[in-house]
């Protein structure tokens, strides 16, 4: 793999057990960053921090502005000032049209997908301005870029995380903070539990590379646009959907 030089940052990555955020978390740690590992299963958390020396586990609740506060504190205290927040935490929800999508699960989605990525942004955005010095990384998706039908909530929620960074970008550009997101396509993840085959299926229909993304294939571009050489770019969309997007 190429050497991207995280030496002596210190990384949060949200949904961090398992996915993209392990397979971030991996790509971190051999870059030489430490990383507090933010998710709420705390017993794949624990599993997986407990063979990657350089990671913290700490359980947290994304959709909580409260527990926010107290994981952040906790990284803190364990790992000093946040220089790189990844927001990646994320489910896809039921596949449905919206005729009969629950009113509960679309809740759910946006407040997972969107809210949570404002939360965590807003708690971390302040010291980072203090310091003049930050990285944010947004894990939004294709669908946002394009749609996905039967899964309208998803694919609202990440259109706002593009939305959402360019204006973050935009608000913190005249400090060293680059805020940048990016959109995959779908991985083999655990995320495709919660999805139909025909759903998949459909996803799979649409990328001319007839694969879906690796996981650490994310993971080498989430860890360049978390680098110090990210001096440039900010509230910028990275594609990642092997030739899928349309624009």
């Amino acid at each position: 793999m190429n050497k991207i030089d995280l030496a002596g940052r210190h990384a949060v990555v949200t949904g961090a057990a398992q996915g993209f955020g392990l397979a971030i978390t991996d790509r971190m740690l051999a870059s030489g960053a430490t990383v507090s590992m933010w998710d709420i299963d705390q017993a794949e958390l624990d599993k997986a921090a407990a063979t990657r020396p350089g990671a913290t586990p700490i359980q947290a609740d994304v959709t909580d502005p409260d527990a926010i506060q107290d994981a952040l504190a906790k990284a803190q205290a364990a790992n000093g000032a946040v220089d790189i927040l990844v927001n990646n935490a994320g489910i896809a929800g039921p596949a449905l049209p919206v005729k009969d999508y629950p009113i509960a699960d679309w809740r759910r989605v946006i407040e997972l997908d969107l809210n949570g990525v404002f939360y965590c942004a807003q708690a971390v955005v302040p010291d980072m301005i203090a310091r003049n010095y930050g990285r944010i990384v947004n894990i939004a998706s294709i669908a946002g870029k394009e749609g996905n039908p039967n899964a309208a909530p998803y694919s609202a929620a990440k259109a706002g995380v593009i939305a959402f960074t360019k204006s973050l970008g935009k608000e913190l550009a005249a400090h060293d903070i680059a805020v940048n997101c990016i959109t995959p396509s779908a991985a083999k993840t655990r995320i495709f539990e919660q999805i139909s085959q025909q759903h998949i299926d459909y996803m799979l229909s649409k990328i001319p590379r007839g694969r879906f993304v690796q996981v650490e294939e994310l993971a080498s571009m989430a860890c360049w646009l978390a680098s110090e050489e990210m001096r440039y770019a900010t509230g910028a969309v990275f594609d990642l959907s092997g030739g899928r997007a349309t624009y």
